[in-house]
């Protein structure tokens, strides 16, 4: 004898449109579903502050190194040529019980011009938003001029400075780091971050000049929208803008964004945490060195965001990497906002054009939100953070089962499932199993051929709304009892 099992007593096809009818089916997909997929958690978003360290130096000492070392996982981008780290970039670290945001750094030079005067304006800066100042020197070398010029600077902030001396990798170089005295920064912590040696002391002496409660942000407190894009589409300039300031150091060389760079930026009275990621190349492995990390680390970025950001440059054709890129963020499952930057530099020709080119590349996300925006005009940013609302309030829609299972019932009574081999697909009955993104299970007597899932998706979003999220529509095939 086949066991009864939850909702095989009623199904869409079953109910003669009573209210009745309707909840004793929601009851019976929700046990369907809980006993398939279990209880859904959302979490929601705190927002704490915590202790600020910045790990500041000249090109090349090993910060990003230090910095890995401190966090105990390869997060920060590191190659044995200066001038990878170019943004300031926040991590979030732990000692010894005590939590506290790190923030890594380009190297600080104090004649610096170009590019490198933007990356020393940023080193600046973090040593302006920290609780305590880490300074690393090299003790094989010893302290330079440039160390030397750096130090009038750090004592002015009236900061708590520890002075690291790394790649004190043996204990014969330790006479290295006493030389160091010399700076006039107190005790020098001899560390190897290539090889953890001393590093224990260095964080006990960091954590020991921690104040309780400093001026950083739990990066999982606002809303999180990772900015993604190909190299030089105007990511950077974005974020300067939404931030007021030169947040994200910006040239016109493609690839100057390395590693992951974060700002809270307030839009519309709300909180947000934009990530600038780096610029993903047309294949991965055409890149090379800290910009195939710097590929791997925007991904991440991507999957611990909550909305992505795509940035597209309109005075140029959408490309088949712009394309695969929105096709990432779906394929991870978050909210979706297209930002088609430089539109300065549109015409009425191009702004045909690209009309065109929309209709035909981004088909398969007709649903997305968009926008038109110049980073460095300001044009359309203030009306981002409207769309980035929208398209996570639809991230995160819950559709009651019993409306869903109405929903269902006329759509299989005006729209059928064609008869394929002499069998037609049923859609017994239906649950949103799971959001952000919003993933239903139909119950079904039969595979659902693409097309009608297709059919099936795009009558969600006309009743419900989905705007700006991927859906998801998983199967679970069973036959239908018969009535005894």
């Amino acid at each position: 004898m086949t066991e009864q099992q939850p909702g095989d007593d009623v199904y869409v096809d079953d109910v003669s449109g009573d209210e009745e009818d309707y909840e004793v089916l929601a009851r019976a997909a929700e046990a369907v579903a809980e006993a398939d997929y279990g209880e859904v958690e959302i979490i929601e978003p705190t927002v704490p502050t915590l202790p600020v360290v910045a790990i500041i130096g000249r090109p090349n000492v090993g910060k990003s190194t230090l910095v890995n070392r401190i966090l105990g996982r390869r997060e920060a981008v590191v190659q044995d040529i200066p001038g990878v780290t170019r943004d300031r970039v926040r991590y979030e670290a732990e000692w010894a019980g005590t939590d506290f945001q790190l923030v890594d750094t380009g190297g600080w030079e104090h004649d610096a011009t170009g590019m490198r005067a933007d990356i020393a304006m940023q080193a600046q800066r973090a040593v302006d938003e920290a609780d305590v100042v880490v300074f690393v020197v090299d003790a094989t070398v010893g302290a330079t001029d440039a160390d030397e010029r750096v130090v009038p600077i750090l004592r002015a902030s009236k900061k708590p400075i520890v002075l690291a001396a790394n790649k004190v990798d043996d204990g014969g170089t330790e006479a290295d780091a006493t030389a160091l005295w010399s700076l006039g920064l107190g005790e020098p912590y001899p560390v190897s971050a290539l090889h953890g040696r001393g590093s224990g002391d260095l964080l006990d002496e960091i954590v020991a000049r921690l104040p309780e409660e400093g001026s950083g942000q739990i990066i999982a407190g606002p809303r999180r929208v990772a900015i993604v894009g190909r190299p030089n589409v105007g990511k950077s300039s974005l974020l300067n803008k939404l931030a007021g300031h030169e947040r994200a150091v910006v040239d016109n060389v493609a690839g100057t964004t390395v590693d992951p760079v974060d700002e809270v930026v307030e839009l519309g009275g709300q909180e947000w945490l934009f990530v600038d990621t780096a610029g993903i190349r047309r294949r991965v492995k055409e890149a090379s060195g800290h910009e195939y990390y710097a590929s791997i680390r925007t991904q991440r970025a991507i999957e611990r965001a909550e909305v992505a950001l795509v940035v597209i440059d309109a005075s140029e054709p959408i490309s088949e990497q712009d394309i695969r890129i929105v096709q990432m963020v779906v394929d991870a499952g978050r909210a979706l906002v297209i930002a088609f930057s430089k539109w300065d530099l549109m015409d009425d020709e191009r702004r045909r054009e690209l009309a065109r080119e929309m209709d035909l590349d981004l088909v398969g996300v007709p649903w997305a939100e968009t926008v038109n925006i110049s980073g460095l005009t300001g044009r359309g940013v203030e009306r981002i953070g409207k769309h980035l609302q929208r398209a996570l309030d639809s991230w995160q829609t819950r559709v009651p089962t019993g409306r869903l299972n109405k929903f269902l019932a006329e759509l299989v009574a005006s729209h059928p499932h064609p008869v394929r081999g002499g069998r037609q697909p049923r859609i017994l009955f239906g649950t949103q199993a799971a959001v952000q993104p919003p993933t239903f299970a139909l119950f079904t007597t039969g595979f659902l051929e693409h097309g009608y899932r297709r059919y099936v998706e795009r009558r969600l979003r006309e009743d419900f709304g989905f705007v700006g999220t991927p859906i998801r529509i998983n199967l679970r095939i069973r036959e239908k009892r018969k009535r005894r």
